[in-house]
C-alpha cells in the first residue's frame, strides 16, 4: 500500500516516536517521504556559517502538508551542537528535548556537559494555514568543523498527515533533486562573519575611527589658530574703514 494513503499516517504521533523517527533517519542516506513533496521545502537561513561562531538559524515553513495546516515542527540537532536556545513566540509552546553524552565533554569554558539537545519540538492549538509562512529560530554555537554539512532532520506535522524532511543527498547526488530534503548548510572558515571576529572589526573600526578624529583635531588647530587671527585681523581692518567714512562725513 501507497505510504501517504495509509490512514495510521494521518494520526498525530507522539513526541517520543517524532524524536525515534528523527535519529533513525540519521542513521539512513536518503529517506523516504512520508508525504508527497509541495512545491516549498522547510529550509534554514543562518546569520553566519563560520567555524566556531554563534548564530542564529532561522527555519521557514511556508506551508502545510499539501493542503493540510501544520500544528508541529520538530527539529533534530546534529551531533557536534550540545547548547541550543529556541526563540519563543505567541502562538507556539516550545519544547526542548534532551540526551545523554556518553562520554561527556568539555565545554569552551572547561565545564564537563553531560547531556545535549537532542531535538526542539515547536506545536500549536491555532494551525498554521497551508499557504501562510512562519518562521522558527534557534541560537546555537557552530561546531570548529570546517567544510562540514550541518543537517536538521524535521518532522512536520499537521491536522492530516505529516511531512518529514529528511532526505540527505548521496554522493553526487544533487540537492535538487530530492523530494523532501533535509534542512542544511556547510560550515565555512572560522571568521568569516563570525561573532568574535565581528567584535574584534568593531574594535578596530573604533580605534581607526578615534585615530583619525584625533589626527583630524591636531591638523584642525593650526588652522583655527589661524582662522581666529584672520578673524581678528578683518575686525580691526573694518573697524578702521568704519572710522575715516565716519570722518570723512
Amino acid at each position: 500500500m501507497d505510504p501517504a494513503m495509509d490512514p495510521a499516517m494521518t494520526r498525530h504521533p507522539r513526541p517520543t516516536r517524532t524524536v525515534l523517527r528523527l535519529g533513525a533517519a540519521s542513521l539512513v542516506i536518503g529517506a523516504v517521504a512520508l508525504a508527497a513533496p509541495a512545491s516549498a521545502h522547510v529550509t534554514v537561513t543562518p546569520s553566519t556559517t563560520a567555524a566556531g561562531a554563534y548564530a542564529v538559524l532561522e527555519f521557514s515553513v511556508a506551508h502545510g502538508c499539501e493542503d493540510s495546516p501544520t500544528t508541529e515542527i520538530t527539529i533534530s540537532i546534529p551531533e557536534g551542537v550540545n547548547a541550543v536556545s529556541p526563540t519563543r513566540t505567541a502562538l507556539w509552546e516550545v519544547e526542548k528535548e534532551t540526551e545523554q553524552l556518553d562520554p561527556p565533554v568539555a565545554d569552551a569554558h572547561g565545564n564537563e556537559v553531560v547531556e545535549r539537545v537532542a531535538s526542539v519540538t515547536y506545536r500549536t492549538d491555532t494551525p498554521l494555514p497551508d499557504g501562510y509562512r512562519d518562521t522558527f529560530q534557534l541560537s546555537l554555537q557552530l561546531p570548529e568543523a570546517e567544510g562540514d554539512t550541518l543537517v536538521f532532520p524535521t518532522i512536520q506535522t499537521c491536522e492530516d498527515g505529516e511531512s518529514a524532511w529528511i532526505e540527505v543527498p548521496q554522493d553526487g547526488q544533487d540537492v535538487d533533486e530530492l523530494e523532501l530534503p533535509a534542512p542544511s548548510f556547510v560550515i565555512t572558515e572560522a571568521g568569516e562573519g563570525g561573532h568574535h571576529d565581528a567584535a574584534i572589526a568593531a574594535t578596530s573600526h573604533e580605534d581607526e575611527d578615534e585615530g583619525e578624529t584625533g589626527a583630524d583635531h591636531d591638523g584642525a588647530e593650526p588652522l583655527t589658530v589661524a582662522a581666529l587671527v584672520a578673524g581678528l585681523l578683518g575686525t580691526v581692518l573694518g573697524g578702521a574703514a568704519l572710522v575715516r567714512q565716519r570722518r570723512r562725513t
